[in-house]
């Protein structure tokens, strides 16, 4: 009789999670037992940089090259504005789309926009951007020489600008928005 109950209990979905939970329970709870005491570090640490991969085939049999170097970090000429500012403001004008027309919305993003950006941009109906407000700053996260991606949390998801500093300048070259 117990054993047919057994054999009911792990056919049902119910019986198969719960053995699956008395698992994990078990061996955290070892792990536990074992441990030094320090455990692994909290998720919220800071990732270390680690060697970056890149894939050229011109180099040797696998065309993989490690740089142990991190990417550099954003610079431009003296004088012009930090990425983040100029991220930040691209991203205040593109939010700023209601009750404004198509080229008053376009002339707040042409003066951090790439030429080739700004133009891409002309004609596009503000009202279809899927945004609202700003709800942090942006996070810059380089990519390598006069070239960086600034992340910024919009009310609706995160805009990620690409920004370059062709002549010592920075401006917002792409955009690319990643709803929840």
């Amino acid at each position: 009789m117990l054993e047919r109950s057994l054999t009911g209990l792990f056919r049902s979905r119910w019986g198969v999670a719960l053995v699956i939970a008395v698992l994990v329970l078990a061996i955290v709870g070892v792990g536990r037992i074992f441990s030094d005491g320090n455990g692994p570090a909290p998720i919220t640490d800071a990732v270390p940089t680690g060697p970056t991969a890149t894939i050229d085939p011109s180099q040797d049999d696998d065309g993989v090259i490690v740089d142990d170097d991190p990417p550099p970090s954003p610079t431009a000429g003296s004088g012009s504005a930090e990425p983040e500012a100029v991220a930040y403001a691209f991203a205040a004008a593109w939010v700023d789309h209601k009750n404004v027309s198509a080229k008053t919305w376009h002339n707040g993003l042409v003066p951090n926009a790439t030429e080739d950006l700004a133009d891409e941009l002309n004609g596009v109906d503000p009202a279809d951007v899927p945004a609202d407000k700003l709800v942090g700053r942006p996070e810059l996260v380089p990519v390598g020489d006069g070239l960086v991606n600034a992340v910024v949390t919009v009310d609706s998801g995160k805009l990620t600008l690409q920004l370059v500093a062709p002549e010592g300048r920075w401006l917002v070259n792409d955009v690319d928005w990643e709803g929840p």
